[in-house]
């Protein structure tokens, strides 16, 4: 076994003797030890966080493009490198993998762009005599050392969704990634200072969660951002003082089917949507609503579809569903779906686990208050549910406390535009599933699912303060 890799603050990397394992979730074999950040590491860290503000701050608009440009370079030496550590340190499926790594670098490339768009305004204050000759000038400026908190299920991606507009805005940054993938963030820490941010401006500390809630209290963190679970999300938010922070939390997402949907396409896509990553996705399909007109037609397209995905070892380029994260994880995702079963719910496909292996499960004659509907499940489950009106589908898609991303199969404009008007999400994607996302896109929820936007044009927004500058014309310029 190699000695455990360090951790990184502020450009210096660190071991300590507390030493965490990371383990393979298909074989749970150890592939990687990683020494974790103790109190000291973590008050260094904002102390350094705070001097490299210093720097990142003054840093001109040219200077942060080429750092993010020169990041996407190192991420297109390292492709290979980062693929294979999405596999094994979080049981990603190769092809899943692969595309994580070719948004993070879509992520990186658009923030390079953005960094040149910060732009400020000349707002005119004559709109009453009192403002006349006035003129007011209004400038984006960064905020300070930015805390970022990334889950094990898009460890490099949704990384990159908060280092790179930090970056791009001129803040210092420190990142916190999951315990059980840790590797990707530390290889986008190397990549990040090879590419010329300044060193004093970053730090990577891995350590257990309830310790990084220092980090999330300091007032000398200015943004806090955070990607997880809803109970874990809202719990930070209340001892985060007054600094600002961005939540980005869970869901359970609706797919509405409308009779005169794309049947075929509906089913290919929601097999998709439901299933990639294990289900470990926020915004993965969970409900599935079908008009009654087409339930049966609709039912057999998509247990069809499912049937076809295949389960099994990340490593096998055919391999579709991969390991769950953890044990735990599993067991928890089965315990809800027997209690589903004894609350007279049916298993229409799958409903086996096999150790962290979960086949995927389709779910008939559930209810909304049973927890397969009503909680976020976070593995490859859905639950399929009849609707007679669309009103009704919008009814059930809203009884939720989540408001992340939903679904709806139709090609009706009016219908679309009641949905849009009506379901409570952050984003509703018209004939396409809630699990698409492309990165550039604002994205985020509502109720309890979080508060803020990311997408790096939206990211940088909350990253920055907008400050008026009002010049008196009439008061003695010479």
């Amino acid at each position: 076994m190699t000695d455990p890799r360090p951790f990184l603050i502020g450009g210096e990397w660190r071991t300590s003797d507390d030493v965490l394992d990371v383990r393979f979730p298909y074989t749970n074999e150890v592939i990687g030890r990683v020494c974790q950040a103790g109190d000291q590491d973590l008050e260094d860290a904002i102390v350094a966080a705070q001097r490299g503000f210093q720097i990142t701050r003054k840093l001109p608009t040219h200077q942060r493009a080429r750092i993010l440009m020169n990041l996407l370079d190192q991420m297109v030496q390292r492709r290979e490198e980062l693929i294979e550590t999405l596999i094994l340190e979080g049981g990603k499926a190769r092809k899943v993998a692969a595309g994580e790594v070719a948004r993070a670098m879509e992520t990186v490339r658009v923030s390079a762009e953005e960094a040149k768009r910060i732009h400020g305004e000349i707002i005119s204050l004559d709109w009453t005599e009192a403002g006349e000759r006035r003129q007011g000038f209004v400038q984006r400026l960064p905020l300070g050392p930015v805390l970022g908190i990334a889950p094990f299920n898009y460890p490099l991606n949704l990384a990159c969704h908060k280092l790179a507009p930090a970056i791009a805005a001129g803040n210092s940054f420190i990142l916190k990634p999951a315990s059980a993938t840790p590797l990707s963030a530390l290889l986008l820490a190397e990549m990040t200072l090879e590419a010329g941010y300044p060193p004093e401006a970053l730090s990577v500390v891995v350590c257990r969660g309830a310790k990084a809630e220092k980090l999330v209290a300091d007032p000398r963190i200015r943004f806090f951002t955070f990607t997880g679970s809803s109970e874990v999300g809202w719990h930070l938010k209340n001892i985060a003082g007054r600094k600002r922070v961005g939540l980005e939390l869970g869901g359970n997402a609706a797919a509405i089917v409308h009779e005169d949907a794309n049947l075929e396409y509906a089913a290919g896509r929601i097999a998709v949507g439901g299933f990639t990553n294990a289900g470990q996705n926020c915004i993965a399909v969970q409900r599935v609503l079908l008009h009654r007109p087409i339930y049966n037609q609709a039912l057999e397209l998509l247990l069809d579809r499912i049937s076809q995905l295949k389960t099994g070892d990340p490593r096998d380029p055919a391999t579709d569903v991969g390991p769950m994260i953890d044990q735990g994880a599993a067991d928890e995702a089965m315990a809800r779906v027997r209690e589903a079963i004894e609350q007279g719910a049916q298993v229409l496909l799958g409903g086996t686990c096999d150790g962290r292996l979960f086949q995927p499960t389709v779910l008939g004659n559930t209810t909304p208050a049973m927890r397969v509907n009503r909680e976020e499940i976070f593995a490859p489950v859905i639950t399929v549910t009849p609707y007679d009106t669309f009103d009704d589908a919008i009814r059930l898609a809203n009884d939720t406390d989540y408001g992340l991303q939903s679904g709806l199969f139709t090609q009706n404009v009016n219908r679309i535009m009641q949905a849009f008007e009506e379901i409570e999400v952050g984003g509703l994607q018209i004939n396409d599933v809630s699990t698409f996302r492309v990165d550039q896109m604002p994205y985020g929820g509502v109720k309890g699912s979080g508060v803020g936007r990311e997408g790096p044009r939206y990211a940088i927004e909350e990253m920055t303060e907008m400050k008026l500058m009002v010049l008196n014309l009439s008061g003695g310029l010479l």
